[in-house]
């Protein structure tokens, strides 16, 4: 392996397989390690939803239209990590008609498009939805494949000289005079590095990365339930349109349908409780737009752990007002002068981030190269089988799309 490479990334998930392709395309000399296979973290842990922007229209007007762009950004590249499904939000008898309205005036203002019809249209639209639904809204979402998306993200790195090391642990970082000057790596690898630049891309973890480089990173992970059920035949995700609760989102796969989700703060994202009234409770709010789902066959459970920021959370007041993102140069904070952390964010938005996080780290090495991966294709992206050998190859696959991908099977 390359022992002095110009960065190295930290954590396997969608935002630093993004950062190793986007810095890896620039010419930039880049070593990518995660502890596990990659995606084991909450990228594929997630019910990978694509968001069209609609969901935090009201609450974050430069949150949602991050998404939309990213949306449409993701559906050019991203090929068979893709599915087109669309998406409807349901307004269900009781539920507060001036969120709805509100929920459609900020999509119309953003430049989402919505279509609004009513509960009969969309009960012929969508077989199966429950007669509570008195109107809904079409909004341009769609869903992830994301041990596919991370897979193909780190092909396109490798391809371009990148190292991606899963299976390698950070055990501990050396920070001499203000940098770091060697990181020393476990599992599969067992050796030492001695990086130009590090960036921290662990999701909820990066408060305890950041503490190995004498770092503060403030962290509220919160978990969240996922169930799998069988479901055959449900073409767009069902969102509740309310204010975000638990069992409000139905993600469709093929001949499944996945469930979610919750909330629940946790103080340490490797070992967290969970809890028999999450899936209760998600299945049963779920039935309140899909009724058939209450009955149908348990296929499998997982939750997964949100990387969330706790100085935006407590400003914002907590669940699912936002998934913004914040890039920290730990220079200017904290006199670590060749180390960043990436925080926060969401899956759909994962490949800004990266390209945020590489215009940082271009800047601190003096490469004067943009970025490309707006207009790139993913390698393989034509074909499902070429993503399914790039997850097998990487040991990508997790729970969210495993009935999606060929050949792997990781719960």
């Amino acid at each position: 392996m390359n022992s002095q490479p110009d960065v190295l990334v930290v954590g396997g998930g969608a935002t630093g397989t993004g950062i190793a392709r986007d810095l890896a395309l620039r010419g930039v000399n880049i070593t990518l390690v995660d502890r596990d296979g990659l995606s084991a973290g909450a990228t594929g842990r997630s019910h990978g939803l694509l968001h069209s922007g609609a969901r935090y229209a009201e609450s974050d007007a430069e949150g949602a239209l991050e998404c939309l762009e990213e949306n449409r950004i993701l559906r050019e590249i991203g090929g068979e990590c893709i599915r087109e499904t669309r998406g409807l939000f349901v307004q269900l008898a009781g539920d507060d008609p001036d969120y709805f309205e509100e929920k459609r005036a900020a999509c119309e203002e953003i430049g989402i498009p919505v279509e609004v019809i009513d509960g009969e249209t969309a009960r012929d639209a969508v077989p199966g939805l429950a007669d509570a639904v008195e109107r809904a809204m079409w909004v341009p979402d769609g869903v992830v494949v994301p041990s596919r998306l991370v897979a193909a993200n780190a092909a396109d790195a490798r391809d371009h000289g990148a190292q991606i090391l899963p299976h390698a642990p950070v055990t501990s970082m050396t920070v001499d005079d203000g940098r770091i000057a060697a990181v020393s790596l476990g599992g599969d690898v067992a050796e030492t590095v001695e990086p130009t630049y590090v960036v921290n891309a662990t999701g909820a973890h990066a408060g305890k990365l950041a503490a190995m480089a004498g770092v503060d990173v403030e962290m509220r992970p919160t978990r969240g339930v996922m169930i799998s059920v069988g479901y055959d035949g449900l073409e767009p995700v069902l969102n509740r349109c309310r204010d975000p609760a638990d069992g409000d989102i139905v993600v469709p796969h093929d001949g499944e349908v996945v469930l979610g989700t919750t909330s629940v703060p946790v103080d340490d994202p490797d070992a967290y409780e969970t809890a028999d009234w999450e899936v209760e409770e998600t299945i049963s709010e779920c039935a309140t737009i899909l009724p058939d789902v209450a009955d149908a066959e348990h296929i499998r459970t997982w939750w997964g752990v949100r990387p969330l920021y706790e100085p935006e959370e407590a400003a914002r007041g907590g669940r699912g007002i936002s998934r913004g993102f914040h890039v920290l140069d730990h220079d200017t904070t904290d006199g670590v002068t060749n180390f960043a952390s990436v925080v926060g964010g969401k899956l759909t938005t994962y490949r800004r981030m990266a390209e945020v996080t590489a215009d940082l780290v271009c800047e601190r090495l003096g490469v004067d190269r943009a970025c490309t991966t707006a207009t790139n294709e993913l390698p393989g992206a034509t074909a499902s089988s070429t993503l399914d050998g790039f997850v097998r190859e990487f040991d990508g696959q997790g729970p969210t799309d495993t009935d999606l991908v060929e050949g792997t099977d990781r719960k």
